[in-house]
């Protein structure tokens, strides 16, 4: 498949996935998410053994790209509920892929980006790496990513990120469970090959098996929580706030709620 929105660089048994829109902070279009999505499904039947996750340009990745979730205002509800279904589709292709995964974050990753980073088995994050889930701000609804952030944080702490769409820096993230080493921007690549090299000395069985029985055990509470955040994500996007919160952070103005 020739991909227009992301770049594939396989090393040995090490695939790196590299988000390649830097032009656009590396944010999601609908066409990044479906190539992410046959990439991650070739990947798996692949004999790659490792997957890597990163960003070119300044940002590992900024997000939904709004300019297209502007021009589906006004779109029929159907529409709406398959853009969030492809969104459920390319979070579960990452969370579930049978090999580790590896995010290297450099840069802001943010709403859905930080989504993409904290479901990688590993995130490793620069000192200048940002993670935040921002769509409270704009009128939307972090719902998908919810689902996932609350098996790995926690309900507290979930509520706290989501509720307010602050910023956190990578050391604030490591603290809560997000990342799981800040490492100096000069040492990421290296850190990267390392960690690959030591999953590479186990079991490929075996850590395949790990991680279906990790996926497993959260299955059926996963479903039912992916439908209810895919009907959420499609019932926001028909609201006034939702309109207005796109329009004033594309023209780059305060919103005002309840128009």
């Amino acid at each position: 498949m020739n991909y227009k929105t992301i770049l594939l660089n396989d090393s040995g048994p090490v695939r790196t996935i590299i988000l390649h829109r830097p032009d656009r902070r590396n944010a999601m279009t609908p066409e990044m998410q479906m190539e992410l999505i046959a990439a991650l499904e070739e990947t798996a039947r692949s004999g790659c053994r490792i997957l890597v996750l990163s960003g070119s340009g300044p940002a590992f990745c900024s997000g939904l790209d709004l300019s297209a979730l502007k021009e589906m205002q006004g779109a029929a509800a159907a529409e709406y509920r398959s853009d969030a279904e492809r969104i459920a589709r390319l979070f579960l292709a990452l969370y579930e892929l049978p090999i580790p995964t590896i995010a290297a974050v450099h840069g802001p990753a943010i709403a859905g980006g930080a989504g993409l980073a904290i479901l990688c088995d590993f995130t490793l994050a620069t000192p200048d790496a940002k993670f935040g889930f921002t769509e409270v701000r704009i009128g939307f609804v972090p719902a998908l990513v919810s689902v996932f952030l609350s098996l790995q944080i926690g309900d507290k702490r979930s509520r706290d990120l989501l509720l307010t769409g602050r910023i956190l820096d990578a050391n604030e993230a490591c603290k809560m469970g997000l990342v799981n080493e800040v490492v100096p921007r000069e040492d990421l690549s290296q850190r990267v090959e390392s960690l690959a090299q030591s999953l590479l000395a186990n079991s490929l069985e075996a850590l395949s098996a790990t991680k279906r029985m990790i996926t497993a055990r959260h299955r059926a509470w996963l479903d039912a929580a992916i439908a209810d955040a895919i009907e959420v994500s499609t019932q926001i996007r028909k609201t006034g706030d939702f309109r207005e919160g796109i329009s004033a952070f594309l023209e780059k103005r305060k919103p005002t709620w309840g128009k």
